[in-house]
């Protein structure tokens, strides 16, 4: 079983940095591919990062150079290191859990945390 729980998030100003952390209190985390998830205010749900079991990582083309995704599996933490943040940046983040080779149905959610940037 995998519970996600996020935090990290709030209102930091535009060039400002913000991390996130995901901590997962299951046992099958090294498994799983991590990712943050972003909802903006009237707009779909995007990828931000992801990072493999195995360390590989995916970024979307918006957050490249100024977002890192790591994880520490000792820790079941998934982290998401924001910085030079801009307001298009201002979203619900999300953290999820995927295994590979399952449909999308079967993946796991955190409950969401607010990263507002704005002077």
């Amino acid at each position: 079983q995998v519970q996600l729980v996020e935090s990290g998030g709030g209102l930091v100003q535009p060039g400002g940095s913000l991390r996130l952390s995901c901590a997962d209190s299951g046992s099958v985390f090294r498994i799983y591919t991590m990712g943050w998830y972003r909802q903006g205010p009237g707009k779909q749900r995007e990828l931000v990062a992801s990072i493999t079991g195995g360390g590989k990582e995916i970024y979307a083309d918006s957050v490249k150079g100024r977002f890192t995704i790591s994880r520490d599996n000792a820790k079941n933490t998934v982290y998401l290191q924001m910085n030079s943040l801009k307001p298009e940046d201002t979203a619900v983040y999300y953290c999820n859990g995927h295994l590979e080779g399952t449909p999308p149905q079967y993946d796991y959610w955190g409950q969401g945390t607010q990263v507002t940037v704005s002077s």
